[in-house]
């Protein structure tokens, strides 16, 4: 008897490019962590933008007192500091950076960097605001890093517009990258 690689390929009714439930499967995994990640940045982002205490340097629930309390128990004293200068433009920067970022996921639309600008927002507030959650995984800044990473390596090849633009790419050329 022989052992080897299996080389037949069962093709599932109505599946574009053949394959297995197992193949179809492993294709489309990233699309609920696009799913997900980007509802969640597009409701955080408008929930800071519509949230009239978060703008302000000062006040219950505004960006400059959640900065000030942070600054001493943050891994990056010196980043907090520089959100401290002009709490209510990093506050906006913040909020700007994840639409963006919850948007372009969603769409598929330059899906790395769009991914990357996650990564690096949850990466500094990890730094700065969940940095001292005890024991670390109390903190859900360091997750959403994780989850952005395969997204930043990976892409969206599927039902997106980079996949879409890739594709005209390829027609314009004949098929070469």
């Amino acid at each position: 008897m022989t052992h080897g690689m299996r080389t037949d390929v069962h093709t599932s009714p109505g599946v574009r490019g053949g394959g297995d439930r197992r193949d179809n499967a492993a294709r489309y995994a990233l699309l609920p962590l696009r799913i997900f990640l980007g509802v969640t940045f597009v409701y955080a982002g408008l929930d800071k933008l519509f949230d009239g205490a978060f703008m302000k340097d000062g006040g219950a629930g505004s960006v400059g007192d959640t900065m000030r309390a942070v600054r001493d128990s943050s891994a990056v004293p010196a980043l907090v500091d520089l959100a401290l200068k002009s709490p209510a433009g990093f506050g906006y920067a913040i909020a700007l950076g994840e639409l963006a970022v919850g948007i372009g996921v969603l769409l598929g639309l330059l899906t790395r960097l769009a991914a990357l600008g996650g990564a690096l927002i949850s990466l500094s507030l990890w730094l700065t605001v969940s940095w001292a959650s005890d024991p670390y995984y109390y903190g859900n800044d360091l997750p959403y890093l994780m989850a952005w990473l395969p997204l930043v390596l990976a892409g969206a090849p599927l039902l997106s517009l980079d996949a879409v633009l890739r594709a005209r790419r390829r027609g314009r050329t004949g098929g070469y990258r």
